[in-house]
């Protein structure tokens, strides 16, 4: 075959390969993009709470009109079913289905008014979150922040506005959007000079904080609060205040701090004669200079201070289970400093204080530790003198026998000597 007559067959070989890669880049590319197009649609849905689908509910007139009391009244009875039958769907059983109704109901209520599409929001959010729906969770947040942005809320007049939106975002677990809108409430009430609703809305935003382990901020709420009682002379809440608040150091090993604030709680104790509450006060007291001690040891004699007055005031009050309790923490650290003959002169006064007490199961431990601090001292026989009396209240209990008679039978021996 000539050279002239292969030409066109050449060219009709690579129009025909062209063709078929072509289409095998088609095919493939079609298959891709029908395999990644379920996936983007399932990252960008729409938020159902932010679509307006045609509805035989939905009223005639435009959202942002006030509907006539008679369409609000006919709507909101209209809403009320919804609800319930997403209840039942709910109870049922059948979730989906249930949310579904939700999520028709809460794009209807938004023509009630924003407050009534937040209250709406607010209590589907609590649902949500408690039946683990995480999505529904995430929506109704979405919607939340969407009113927020869409409205000014400096007017007081928002105040029942905010108050719900605060809730809501509570309500949805969102504490950082709540503190935000409630920071927003108390600015209001600080202008109009209301104390007893900032009282209300600190102590809303102390719990939150207390709620989600934020100490720090959980200390500067109730530091607030407590200044505003004692600018109100209000003795009752100061308490209540010192109170959270020396919890919160503690749990923030913030000991300085819970000295502090335990130290002005002692001192209203003491003016106003309640010392019933004085012997655990002196004991955490103590425990916190105990603590700071580890790293400054001048403040060890204060941790020794306060476990001797809180003994001494629970033994006036004839309180003897918290007199025992400060002995043993008195023992523990004349032990822990190697003070033996203070541990064991302290020793006796607590079986003095247990048998005051009628504890038998304290009065065995006393006598074991006794004996411990017996046999530091190599002093075997008074050792084994402190193990029987142990015995004897662990055979009355029925509990630790074999312990006791263990440690008598190692004395033996020594006691013979």
């Amino acid at each position: 075959m000539q050279l002239k007559d292969k030409i066109p067959m050449l060219r009709r070989i690579n129009i025909t390969i062209t063709a078929t890669v072509m289409l095998c880049i088609l095919c493939s590319s079609s298959t891709l993009a029908a395999t990644k197009k379920p996936k983007q649609q399932d990252q960008f849905l729409p938020n159902p709470l932010e679509i307006n689908p045609p509805d035989p509910l939905r009223p005639l007139s435009p959202p942002n009109q006030p509907l006539t009391p008679v369409q609000s009244q006919k709507l909101e009875a209209a809403l009320d079913d919804l609800d319930q039958k997403a209840k039942d769907q709910l109870k049922a059983g059948n979730t989906k289905e249930a949310f579904d109704i939700w999520n028709r109901e809460l794009r209807l209520t938004r023509y009630l008014g924003s407050l009534k599409e937040v209250q709406a929001l607010s209590r589907v959010g609590d649902i949500a979150w408690s039946q683990n729906e995480r999505k529904e969770v995430q929506y109704i947040t979405q919607r939340l922040q969407t009113i927020q942005k869409q409205t000014v809320f400096y007017d007081s007049a928002n105040l029942q506005y905010l108050q719900a939106l605060g809730q809501a975002y509570q309500n949805v677990r969102s504490p950082q959007l709540a503190l935000e809108v409630y920071n927003r409430v108390l600015s209001a009430q600080q202008l109009s000079g209301n104390v007893t609703a900032q009282i209300e809305t600190l102590n809303t935003m102390g719990e939150i904080n207390l709620s989600w382990f934020d100490y720090p901020s959980a200390a500067t709420t109730y530091q607030q609060l407590l200044k505003l009682a004692s600018s109100k002379g209000d003795l009752a809440n100061q308490v209540t205040y010192l109170q959270q608040l020396a919890y919160i150091y503690k749990q923030g090993k913030q000991q300085q701090e819970s000295i502090k604030v335990l130290s002005q709680l002692k001192e209203i104790y003491q003016k106003q004669g309640d010392l019933t509450l004085l012997s655990p006060l002196l004991m955490e007291i103590a425990s916190d200079y105990e603590s700071l001690a580890r790293s400054n040891p001048k403040l060890l004699q204060d941790a020794f201070t306060n476990y001797q007055q809180a003994y001494t005031t629970a033994w006036q009050l004839e309180q003897y289970v918290r007199a025992s309790e400060a002995l043993e923490k008195l023992i523990a650290l004349y032990r822990s400093q190697g003070q033996t003959e203070d541990a064991l002169r302290t020793s006796q006064i607590l079986v003095q204080t247990q048998e005051l007490a009628q504890n038998y199961y304290g009065l065995m431990k006393a006598y074991d530790q006794i004996g411990q601090i017996q046999l530091e001292r190599k002093d075997y026989p008074q050792a084994q003198a402190a193990f029987r009396k142990g015995l004897e209240f662990a055979q009355q209990l029925k509990y630790n026998e074999t312990y006791f008679a263990q440690q008598i039978e190692k004395l033996s021996g020594k006691t013979t000597q």
